[in-house]
Parts: structure tokens; C-alpha cells; sequence
């Protein structure tokens, strides 16, 4: 296969109470329809909130499978909880075997690894980072023995939440630990990417789009395809705005376009819980 188109959509947040989302989601079906990509791949929070309601995962696995194309995923914080953080009070709903068990059984594996057009595709399950989990060794280990296989191959890193705000380095703090991939995790995962040719990381969970390049490596995040979120929680970094990510891959590069498809709203949080 000498070209591999790819669409990223994430954060969709989906729940059979929440209707505003479900349109959003058929006005992005409609364009994978007309589009065709090869793959679709929904970087996570699937669901609207499924630590303390599975149904949405449910609803969100039924409306996925009815995607024209095939589609891959990844876990979010509001699909299985979120991560500890050494520099701020622990989550809320902190991510759990027990809910990751029910994200497998509902959607299925939540890291995955493919060759397609000449690149190494490695998705990964960030949630879990800093954990503790014996799932977490577990998927430092399958990492490992994956990056071994990619043979020099140019990689394409998938994963819910961001890297880091613009250099690995960046001082964590308790307004931001959440938002990144938390220290000590995201030194371990940068120093094992390090031994590859690590070409895109390709992330959401900010619900901004944003595109910049670190060293060798562009970093895309896609936007919410669900909804804004005001400011008073969430500073602007990037744009706010509903839509999608398309890719194409060819051996050696990428070209990658943000999309706003016809009918989709930029719907705030605050009108779609109601709130004045």
C-alpha cells in the first residue's frame, strides 16, 4: 500500500441523554461516508462518562460500529478514569482495572500496533501511565517489544492526552498535570521513543486543535468532535473548535488537514448541560 488515508476523531463524549452530541457524531459520519478513509481512529473519551454510567460506552460502541469505515480506539479519562499525579490532588474518578476491564469487554483492546504505507502505527493507553497498575508494566513491556519490530520505519504515536504543552521538559503543575501525559511516566515513554524514528504524535483530550513540531516529531492535536469548553476551565492554547484530523500517509511522509465537516456545531458545555 504506497498511500494510507487516515481520520482522527476524538473526545465525541457520547451518552443516549446527551442528543446535542449524538448529531454532531452523524454529521461526522455523514463526511467518513463521503470520504472513505481507510481507517478511523477515535483517540478517546468516547463516552460522555462511563466510570459511573457504562451505558455510555455502550451507546458509544454502537454508534462507532455503525461507521462505514473501520475503526480503531483508544481509552480516555472519561472512559476509564483518570490519571495520579504527583504534583496535585488525586482525580476524582482515577483510572482502574475495574474500569479498564469494562472498556475491553465493551470496546476492545486499548493499545494496538499496525504497519501500513511504510509506517509503524502504535496506539497507546495513556490513562494508565502512573498508575501503578500491573497493566501498566504490562504495556511498557508490549511498547518495548514493539519498538524493536518497527525496523527504521517512520512511527505514528497515537494516544489520548498530549505529550507535553511544547517540550518534554515543561515544569508540571497542578493546573496542568492533567492535561499532559504526568511526570515521571512522561520521561520513560519519551526516552523509549527516543531509540525510534518517531515521526507524529497524534493526540486529543484538550478539546483544542493545535500543530507544532518538537525536534524530528510534529505534534497534532485533534479537536473535540463533542463540544467547546468555556475558558473559565480551560485557558486557550490552541483553537477552540469542533472537527476532525485527516491524514495521508505515503512511505516517508504525511500531509494532515483539520476539518470543521458541514452541520457540525461548536456546541459550548455549558449550553449542553443547560447551564446559564
Amino acid at each position: 500500500m504506497h498511500e494510507f488515508r487516515l481520520t482522527q476523531i476524538s473526545d465525541t463524549h457520547l451518552s443516549r441523554r446527551l442528543p446535542k452530541l449524538t448529531e454532531n457524531f452523524h454529521r461526522v459520519s455523514e463526511h467518513i461516508d463521503a470520504t472513505n478513509p481507510d481507517l478511523v481512529i477515535n483517540t478517546g473519551d468516547l463516552a460522555f462518562d462511563a466510570p459511573t454510567n457504562l451505558d455510555d460506552l455502550e451507546f458509544a460502541k454502537e454508534m462507532h460500529d455503525a461507521l462505514p469505515v473501520p475503526c480503531r480506539h483508544l481509552p480516555g479519562n472519561h472512559d476509564i478514569g483518570d490519571n495520579p499525579t504527583a504534583v496535585s490532588h488525586a482525580p476524582k474518578q482515577p483510572a482502574t482495572e475495574q474500569h479498564r476491564q469494562n472498556y475491553l469487554a465493551v470496546i476492545g483492546e486499548d493499545r494496538w500496533c499496525f504497519d501500513a504505507a511504510g509506517w509503524s502505527f502504535i496506539g497507546l493507553n495513556s490513562l494508565i501511565m502512573n498508575s501503578g497498575l500491573e497493566s501498566e508494566t504490562e504495556q511498557y513491556d508490549w511498547l518495548a517489544s514493539e519498538l524493536g519490530r518497527t525496523n527504521g520505519k517512520p512511527v505514528a504515536l497515537f494516544l489520548h492526552k498530549p505529550l507535553f504543552l511544547n517540550t518534554p521538559d515543561d515544569a508540571e503543575l497542578a493546573s496542568s498535570a492533567v492535561r499532559y501525559v504526568p511526570q515521571p511516566a512522561r520521561h520513560r515513554l519519551v526516552r523509549m521513543l527516543d531509540a525510534v524514528d518517531l515521526r507524529l504524535v497524534a493526540s486529543g483530550h484538550v478539546h483544542q486543535r493545535r500543530d507544532f513540531t518538537w525536534r524530528r516529531t510534529r505534534h497534532v492535536w485533534a479537536p473535540s468532535t463533542g463540544f467547546i469548553l468555556p475558558e473559565r476551565i480551560q485557558e486557550v492554547i490552541g483553537v477552540k473548535e469542533v472537527g476532525l484530523v485527516e491524514y495521508r500517509f505515503t512511505p516517508d511522509s504525511v500531509e494532515v488537514r483539520y476539518l470543521k465537516p458541514p452541520g457540525l456545531v461548536d456546541i459550548g458545555l455549558d449550553e449542553l448541560l443547560g447551564r446559564s
